[in-house]
């Protein structure tokens, strides 16, 4: 279980978010939504403890995270962000193989061979393994930085939960952050890369919480949404309970026409 209580984070004067409570369950995927300066990237890295905010605590587990070593945290909390920059000529395989940094010391075990090999089969760029990282477009990169990310949280038991069930009884969980993961994919790969999130969040050893804009592919995929303005929760729920007209129109300032799918349940179009 992760959770924040009370949590305000200022630069300066001004206030990015403001008594912000929530909480999220593992097993369960929890998208942030809202419009532009919402504060929702604030919030994901404050729940990653990349910021510290002013007043309020988030807890891992019931435990304060200010209280986790970073190298202890490392093993069990990643962050995608929207964009990473390599300074260095590195291979594809060796950027994957970043994401086992914090699992090894000075060379990289077996099974950490084993999870980048998997890692790559799993988003697709096993072709990309001796690549220069930095020749590819920018949607290749995004799903090495997939792979990579995933690698850091990544167990023996982890691939394809589907088929091989998951582990019976978690020492702890596994925290995964995705702050706006989608800039840079097609359509394609954005569905892909949701479907792949969602069957690594189904481990009930899993809390994943992403920030994104499409509120269509929040709703399809959204096990709980978190809807934000002005640096403040304003809804938390279900896509049902949080995406009502009226609420879409007082914060996105456009109006909604709901279409029923079977996917998600609804699909919005906006005039």
């Amino acid at each position: 279980m992760l959770d924040a209580s009370d949590i305000t984070f200022r630069v300066g004067d001004k206030a990015l978010i403001t008594d912000v409570s929530v909480s999220f369950a593992p097993g369960r995927l929890h998208l942030i939504i809202g419009p532009n300066g919402a504060g929702k990237s604030t919030l994901i890295k404050v729940l990653a403890r990349l910021l510290r905010p002013q007043t309020g605590v988030v807890r891992y587990e019931g435990v304060d995270a200010r209280h986790a070593s970073e190298a202890e945290l490392a093993k069990r909390r990643a962050v995608l962000s929207q964009a990473v920059e390599v300074a260095f000529p590195l291979t594809v395989r060796e950027v994957v193989m970043m994401g086992r940094y914090p699992h090894f010391g000075s060379r990289p075990a077996p099974v950490d061979e084993k999870i980048t090999d998997e890692l790559m089969e799993f988003f697709d760029v096993t072709e990309f393994a001796e690549r220069n990282y930095q020749t590819l477009s920018g949607g290749e990169r995004q799903r090495v930085n997939f792979a990579r990310v995933l690698a850091q949280l990544w167990r023996t038991d982890s691939p394809s939960h589907a088929q091989h069930g998951p582990p019976l009884a978690p020492a702890s969980c596994r925290y995964l952050f995705l702050d706006e993961p989608l800039t840079f994919l097609d359509i394609r790969h954005q569905i892909e890369f949701m479907k792949k999130v969602r069957v690594f969040t189904d481990a009930p050893d899993v809390v994943t919480v992403g920030v994104v804009h499409d509120l269509n592919l929040a709703a399809r995929f959204a096990d709980q949404l978190v809807l934000m303005d002005g640096g403040r929760i304003v809804a938390n729920g279900s896509a049902a309970e949080v995406l009502s007209a009226e609420r879409i129109r007082d914060v996105f300032g456009v109006t909604p026409t709901f279409v029923p799918v079977e996917q998600s349940g609804v699909h919005l179009i906006f005039d």
